[in-house]
């Protein structure tokens, strides 16, 4: 397994993330254990997760699931890099949602119990909250890591001007700010090159792509089609929206002998800024599949091509939209 820094920090997280949303509703806990004692001893150490997944079962239902795991001891939460997020509402009560000090401070030890453990590694903003003052967020955040509770703070889903705005008010108190920013990016999806990914670099924010295959349609859909395999209505969309670039990644891959599931994972981890893609393996098949990646080395002409497939913004702003 190979570990990075997670941004500037002095944390090391291995190069893939282990995502969990899939543990409850789509995959039983006695597999996600299963899951997750394979990852461990794959040395991924790295997972995460979010108050809200469980979702139609019952929101909290994943910690709950990790947590029972955490409590079969034998160093499994020690040897774990736990991150997981607050933001969308847990009751309908208004004030059980976004970031305000009151629900910081409430979501953080409810993650906690349900966890079954003493402190997050990762507590990550899921979304912006346009409006409480920064100064507020910080402060709360900083009474959860003087309590022991939390050791790193990350968000997700932030505009680049967000992370410029979080960083200069953390600066302005005298603390170390965002450790990571989660942002959809992926071959089809890369929007975030434009602003995200720079603000990131510059202020030493490690970056975790969410969604890198793209829902599926970077996992080689038209294999998986062609052997009758059931596809999601929502991946069915965004392939009629891509075929003719599926087909010729597909085409790409099995020139190189890669899976494109492989490919995609590996072009993420190529990528400067980049700290470690988001996982979700349903099995220890799928997931024995996205450790592949590692392996996967991707020369000069190979990015190219991909680069041809899926075009980017053309680099960063302001250059790729004006002069």
């Amino acid at each position: 397994m190979e570990y990075t820094h997670l941004g500037r920090t002095g944390l090391e997280v291995s190069r893939l993330c282990l995502g969990t949303m899939n543990f409850g509703p789509q995959t039983s806990e006695a597999d996600s254990h299963a899951v997750m004692d394979h990852a461990l001893d794959a040395g991924l150490n790295f997972f995460d997760t979010a108050n809200v997944y469980g979702w139609e079962i019952g929101k909290g239902t994943t910690e709950e699931i990790i947590g029972r795991w955490f409590a079969q001891g034998d160093g499994r939460r020690e040897k774990v890099v736990l991150a997981t997020k607050l933001y969308g509402s847990m009751t309908e009560w208004p004030n059980d949602t976004f970031l305000s000090a009151r629900n910081i401070r409430r979501a953080c030890d409810a993650s906690l119990q349900r966890l079954q453990t003493d402190w997050i590694d990762l507590y990550q903003m899921h979304h912006v909250d346009r409006s409480t003052p920064w100064e507020e967020i910080w402060e709360a955040f900083s009474v959860l890591r003087q309590q022991g509770k939390v050791l790193y703070f990350g968000s997700s889903n932030f505009a680049g001007w967000h992370l410029a705005q979080a960083q200069e008010c953390a600066r302005r108190l005298g603390m170390l700010g965002l450790a990571s920013e989660q942002s959809i990016y992926n071959l089809a999806v890369r929007t975030i090159e434009l602003e995200v990914l720079p603000a990131a670099r510059e202020y030493g924010i490690g970056v975790i792509p969410w969604s890198p295959l793209f829902g599926g349609v970077l996992g080689g859909i038209l294999q998986k089609a062609g052997e009758g395999r059931a596809v999601g209505e929502r991946t069915q969309e965004r392939l009629r929206d891509h075929r003719e670039q599926v087909e010729r990644y597909e085409a790409l891959c099995g020139e190189l002998g890669e899976h494109p599931a492989d490919v995609g994972l590996a072009w993420l981890l190529a990528q400067p800024g980049v700290t470690a893609p988001i996982i979700g393996p349903r099995t220890i098949d799928q997931l024995d599949g996205n450790l592949r990646a590692l392996t996967v080395t991707l020369d000069d002409e190979t990015l190219a091509a991909l680069d041809d497939i899926w075009p980017g913004p053309g680099g960063t702003a302001p250059e790729a939209y004006a002069w």
